[in-house]
Formats: structure tokens, C-alpha cells, sequence
């Protein structure tokens, strides 16, 4: 499951319920508060780095689930919380004609905007942090078809592939692609490229264009 910061839907709060599985993130740079036995101000940064670094030691590497296809601000009745307020029309795919509402490639009401600039920014910005200084080793990519979208049509060789294909830092770490999501076309995404060292742990489709497996450093991998 993803650890990156999210918030519950607000159809769950108003039944009493949460969101279990975490898919709402609205805080692309921090693990989620509620993950940390340690303290939620700051506090869940260290645990984490410890928790990498503990994993590493036994030979195990740590794969992250991203979500990076929308964000917890959900859609046009959705909460105000963060990249709506900063600038909604460059973060998110708004409908044509209609920019009131947004774009749903997702089935969670909105869709980020991996066309713009500051959008793709914001999320080779993640990936790099979560390299660095969080020192994980590779991700899998929630609806990475919907980060493969140009205009509308999911395009393998697209910005987000080319970007991180070219990328000396996230290239060099494992990159898997969950192939679908809720749009026309999408099952054809990611299927033959990506970037980086081909996945070997999961069932979805791994972003390396052909090949070979790339092992574990002891044959082990953690997805988180």
C-alpha cells in the first residue's frame, strides 16, 4: 500500500468510516502521520529511514506504491487542501470546454495535469526526494496509464516515460507500471517502456523495455 500523506474521503468521514488502503495521497514528500510509532512531527521521516535502513541490512529492498495519478482534492465538490488552491488548471486535467469540472481518467474524481510542466515537476521532484534522502529502491506506479496520457490518448512514448527514461537518478532504480485505469485505450500503456531496471516481485507489468531481471541485493524485495 502507498505511505505517502492522505486524506480521507469525505463520503467515509460522513459515515464514520476511513480510507483504509491509502490511495488519496495529498502529500507527495512525507509518509503518512498515522504510520508513525514515533511522533507525527517529523518523527515518521526518521522512523522511515530507519525502517529502510533496517530492511537493507537483511537484504531486502523496498519497493514503493505511488499514486501519483490524482490526488486526495477529489473532484469539483471536493475539499480545497492544497495543489486546487495553488493552481487548479496546472495541476489537473480540467474538462474541455467545462473548466469547472476535472478530467477522470481515475474513477476518484480528478486526474493530476502530467502534461504541464509544474505537475510533471512536482513528481520527478517526489521521486528524486524519495531516492535521496529516503533511499528506497524503486516504486510501482498506480494507473500508470493515466501518467502516460498526452492530450488524451495513452502514449508509451510520451513525457513521463521520456523524462524518466532520461533521468540519471530514478532511471537507475526498479520501475513497475500497474497498465490500466478508467479511460478509453488504457490497457495499452506502459506495456514495453518505462525506464530503469526491470521489476521482478509483482504481478503488474515492469516499466524495462525487455528484459532481463535485475535481482535484489539477497533476492528480496519489500513493496510498501
Amino acid at each position: 500500500m502507498p505511505v505517502h500523506q492522505y486524506v480521507h474521503d469525505k463520503h467515509l468521514v460522513d459515515r464514520g468510516l476511513s480510507n483504509y488502503w491509502g490511495y488519496n495521497t495529498i502529500g507527495f514528500f512525507a509518509p503518512h502521520w498515522a504510520y508513525s510509532s514515533s511522533g507525527t512531527l517529523g518523527q515518521q521521516v526518521h522512523e522511515f529511514k530507519t525502517m529502510v535502513k533496517s530492511l537493507h541490512s537483511a537484504g531486502i529492498e523496498v519497493i514503493l506504491d505511488v499514486v501519483y495519478n490524482h490526488t486526495g482534492e477529489g473532484n469539483h465538490f471536493g475539499p480545497t487542501l492544497s495543489f486546487r488552491g495553488i493552481d487548479n488548471q496546472a495541476y489537473y486535467r480540467l474538462a474541455p470546454g467545462q473548466p469547472r469540472y476535472y478530467t477522470d481518467y481515475t474513477g476518484t474524481g480528478n486526474t493530476l495535469n502530467t502534461v504541464h510542466p509544474r505537475a510533471m515537476q512536482l513528481i520527478m521532484d517526489s521521486l528524486r526526494y524519495w531516492i535521496l534522502d529516503m533511499h528506497v529502491d524503486g516504486f510501482r506506479f498506480d494507473l500508470a496509464s493515466t501518467l502516460a496520457r498526452e492530450l488524451h490518448a495513452v502514449d508509451r512514448l510520451g513525457t513521463f516515460f521520456d523524462i524518466i527514461h532520461q533521468d540519471p537518478v530514478i532511471s537507475q532504480v526498479k520501475l513497475i507500471a500497474e497498465p490500466w485505469d478508467v479511460g478509453e485505450g488504457a490497457t495499452r500503456s506502459a506495456t514495453s517502456r518505462c525506464a530503469g531496471r526491470s521489476g521482478t516481485t509483482s504481478t503488474a507489468t515492469p516499466c524495462g523495455a525487455s528484459g532481463a531481471a535485475t535481482p535484489a541485493r539477497s533476492g528480496s524485495s519489500a513493496t510498501a
